[in-house]
């Protein structure tokens, strides 16, 4: 099994020569003193492009980089999608800020990939965020921490789906429960099983406005002398999607460690999670009780 170490490298280098070889291209078609430039046509896109967002403000997850790593890899592999990686949030607009910078018109879905504390964005930046995919129907995917950033945004968890609200069991053998079978993210998974991981408990969330994919099993966790624990409910959603106007969205606790990310499961759950937001396939998001295993 592929390692991160193993992926990481080989796509920094492939960025890396991607880079070397635009600049010579663009050198070599630098037009003489006195001539005159011709302007090509712009070709038609044939492939998705994917903004990837990893700027923290808060708490830096290792696995960043990683995840970025894989899911250009993804792309690069598959042939589906380019991604373009920033930890900015610089692009995160519809205004034009020149320079061949693309911007979100040029985007097909936009992955938060644990981003944390309050991220670098104007109010017409959130405002233009918010159109892209209420408005204009495209997807977002948020990893990990991104549940952990913009609490003075209202509507990011209205977005999103919710707020991280701490992690009562910090990194440990969670006991998870498989709710939906026919989701293409979550359809690989057994109806029961264990991942070592990180899961948030969130706030201002509720079943009633998403498709709860996957579940801590409530009966299976420990709650004596946690005062983390703030959930009444004892309901815990490790996966879930939902709308947002007309665009998809895609969230899930999992990936906060690189050995995670190795994880051929939690590898295909985001890839799959992408290819829905991107409306590449279909699944469902109406909301459901919590069904038991």
């Amino acid at each position: 099994m592929k390692t991160w170490k193993d992926v990481v490298r080989p796509v920094l280098l492939a960025v890396c020569a991607a880079g070397l070889s635009g600049q010579m291209t663009a050198i070599a078609q630098t037009p003489a003193p006195g001539q005159a430039q011709a302007r090509r046509p712009t070709p038609p896109r044939t492939k998705k492009r994917i903004l990837v967002i990893g700027e923290t403000k808060g708490f830096q997850h290792d696995s960043v980089p990683v995840a970025m790593a894989y899911i250009w890899k993804w792309g690069h592999d598959t042939g589906l999608w380019d991604a373009y990686l920033r930890t900015d949030t610089e692009l995160l607009t519809k205004k034009n800020i020149g320079a061949n910078a693309k911007t979100l018109p040029d985007f097909d879905a936009v992955v938060f990939d644990s981003t944390t504390g309050e991220l670098d964005l104007r109010d017409d930046q959130k405002a233009d965020l918010l159109s892209f995919v209420h408005d204009d129907g495209k997807g977002l995917v948020g990893v990990h921490a991104a549940a952990d950033c913009n609490y003075k945004w209202d509507a990011w968890a209205d977005m999103l789906g919710g707020w991280f609200d701490q992690h009562p069991w910090m990194t440990f053998e969670a006991p998870i429960i498989r709710e939906d079978s026919d989701f293409p993210a979550t359809r690989h998974f057994p109806k029961a099983f264990v991942k070592r991981d990180e899961i948030y408990q969130l706030k201002n969330w509720s079943r009633d406005k998403v498709n709860v994919l996957l579940r801590l099993d409530e009966t299976k966790l420990s709650y004596e002398n946690n005062p983390r624990i703030h959930r009444e409910d004892r309901d815990f959603a490790v996966a879930f999607a939902k709308m947002y106007g007309k665009g998809r969205v895609f969230y899930s606790t999992l990936g906060h460690t690189n050995e995670a990310w190795d994880d051929p499961d939690v590898q295909k759950m985001y890839f799959e999670a992408i290819r829905w937001t991107l409306g590449m396939t279909e699944g469902s998001t109406a909301s459901h009780p919590r069904r038991e295993q």
